[in-house]
């Protein structure tokens, strides 16, 4: 008998809310706000004519000893506690935080780090730290929490808009490919067999993966099974140059990127021109960021067939990239000596296996 029963899958730590208190910029940030605390409760006591400096800095040293032992701990147990759900993670959290300060409440008061404490002021002083802990710690927490539901449903918007860019640029391919074949039908239908079960392995490894980014080498795969069906129908018309030996295999890009751009040098640069012409690929990686470049023939005082297609193609890749990549990221067009340069480059320092997770 199968056993129908679902097990749930425990949160990876990346995905729990209580981000890593042992980062320099999350520690100092949490240094800051408990110094910030420090100086409320140093006001909220009676003033008096003269500031006591001595009591600012033995408060100021109680909670930071606090902090700094609830960030160790915490960091330490993350992996644990991110296994738990939302809400017993939470109060384990603050049952943690509350503890220790109990903890150093009682090394304080036992070496008398505050200075004497009477008898009958003990169990105050243990409840009011203990209160002020829970308080603080549960606030925070509430505020990791909002901030991880913010940045969650930010990648989700992002990953709708990609998939939904991703969606339109596929029929464009489909149906240009498919008038490529459409034209070898009656001329060579060997040939043309041969496009349809390239286009249907072209596709295949489309649609593989659904992720918004594959590395260099699949769209690298899948940009040169296009050229053979083009080349199907184009022949000795189409010439192409490549350079791109100096990019890493596993690099991330964006899919369906290439193919698109060659899409556009064809339609362009060799498909109006009887000689046809040489499409010159180009693409190098340095100093983290990736560039690629695409060359075709041009003539200005000629009048190509309108493709509405492939300009849509290239907002999309200029949307796409902006959407993954940020503002650093550009697509530009320019054409000088009868050549006609599609050029596109983004910063990646990341890894292929860190950048799928977008």
């Amino acid at each position: 008998m199968n056993d129908t029963r679902k097990t749930s899958t425990p949160k990876a730590p990346n995905d729990f809310f209580v981000p890593e208190l042992c980062q320099p910029e999350a520690l100092l940030s949490t240094v800051l706000l408990a110094e910030l605390l420090v100086l409320v409760l140093v006001l909220a006591e009676p003033m008096l004519p003269g500031f006591d400096w001595v009591r600012l800095a033995l408060t100021s040293l109680f909670v930071q000893w606090i902090v700094l032992l609830s960030s160790a701990l915490l960091c330490r147990l993350r992996p644990l506690l991110a296994r738990l759900p939302a809400m017993w993670a939470g109060a384990a959290c603050c049952a943690l935080v509350v503890g220790l300060t109990l903890g150093c409440t009682a090394v304080a008061d036992y070496y008398a780090l505050g200075g004497p404490m009477l008898h009958e002021g003990e169990v105050n002083l243990y409840l009011r730290h203990a209160l002020i802990s829970l308080i603080m710690s549960a606030l925070l927490l509430r505020y990791f929490y909002l901030q991880s539901q913010w940045r969650r449903q930010e990648q989700a918007e992002l990953r709708a808009r990609i998939e939904s860019l991703q969606a339109r640029i596929r029929p464009h391919f489909l149906f240009n490919s498919l008038n490529s074949i459409a034209s070898l039908v009656v001329t060579d239908s060997a040939r043309a067999e041969q496009a349809v079960l390239d286009l249907s392995d072209l596709f295949r490894a489309s649609l593989a993966k659904p992720g918004s980014l594959v590395s260099w080498s699949e769209e690298l795969e899948l940009a040169r099974r296009y050229l053979s069906i083009e080349q199907y129908r184009l022949g000795e018309r189409l010439q192409l140059q490549w350079d791109v030996d100096d990019v890493p295999a596993d690099l991330p890009i964006p899919q369906l990127t290439l193919q698109p751009l060659l899409e556009n040098a064809l339609i362009y640069g060799i498909q109006p021109r009887i000689e046809g012409g040489l499409v010159q690929i180009s693409a190098t990686y340095n100093d983290g960021v990736f560039h690629l470049s695409v060359c075709n023939p041009y003539e200005e005082g000629g009048a190509p067939m309108a493709s509405r297609g492939t300009h849509q193609a290239l907002a999309n890749i200029d949307a796409r990239l902006a959407a993954l990549f940020g503002s650093h990221a550009n697509l530009s067009v320019e054409r000088r000596d009868g050549l006609h340069y599609t050029r596109l480059r983004y910063p990646c320092a990341r890894p292929m296996q860190e950048a799928r997770s977008l």
